[in-house]
């Protein structure tokens, strides 16, 4: 690898570490400037704009931190103070964060402008993927979790022949206790038939008046 394609290499890895640290603050109007022909002190210039002093320190916070991890050395920060419009010197490129009515009244882009560089905005694509192809096994769980409810479904309205199973399922378990009720009231029936038998087979015995069970009644006595 010649020193050429090295430094190219590194230019493009500071430049896209520089745009992923002003895209996690969502800074407005990335715009990325080839500026080799320009000047010997540095290779890229980096405008974005920050809605507030606030916006405007996180994003330089963020564009530094991610320079650093990147594997570059720290870069160096001015206009802090005010937030208006702060540059962050990372030695092959500088980054302008400007407040819109900063950004156009001095309007940059004139000055550093004349090759832009294209850059593919919005790192978060490929994180995206991921969660789409993650999301995968949800999806074939909810195609399973359809067809049980489906099942379900089917086995609350059973079809015709199911319908008619069952019921006849249902007359086959009643007939056994229908006969068992019909001889238990046949049963009950006859007995008193059979009482009634019983006593009409006894003989039946007239009490004896007293006056033949004791024989003749007593006469009265005569007088003298």
């Amino acid at each position: 690898m010649t020193t050429e394609t090295a430094a190219k290499k590194d230019i493009q890895k500071l430049q896209r570490a520089i745009v992923d640290g002003l895209e996690d603050v969502k800074a407005q109007d990335i715009q990325v400037f080839n500026t080799e022909h320009l000047s010997p002190l540095f290779e890229r210039v980096v405008i974005a704009s920050g809605t507030s002093n606030r916006q405007t320190k996180a994003l330089a916070t963020s564009v530094r931190d991610a320079v650093r991890d990147a594997g570059f050395a720290k870069p160096r920060m001015e206009g802090e103070d005010n937030g208006e419009w702060i540059i962050v010197d990372c030695g092959q490129a500088v980054v302008h964060i400007m407040q819109p009515n900063i950004r156009q009244y001095y309007h940059l882009e004139d000055l550093w402008g004349e090759k832009p560089v294209r850059l593919k905005f919005g790192a978060d694509k490929p994180v995206a993927k991921a969660v789409t192809k993650a999301a995968a096994p949800a999806k074939s769980t909810s195609l399973k979790r359809s067809s049980a409810a489906k099942q379900g479904v089917t086995e609350a309205f059973p079809s015709k022949a199911q319908e008619k199973k069952a019921a006849a399922k249902k007359t086959a378990a009643k007939a056994p206790a229908r006969t068992a009720a019909k001889k238990t009231v046949a049963r009950k029936s006859a007995a008193p038939a059979k009482t009634v038998a019983k006593a009409a087979a006894k003989p039946v015995t007239k009490p004896a008046t007293k006056s033949v069970a004791r024989g003749t009644a007593k006469k009265p006595a005569r007088k003298a």
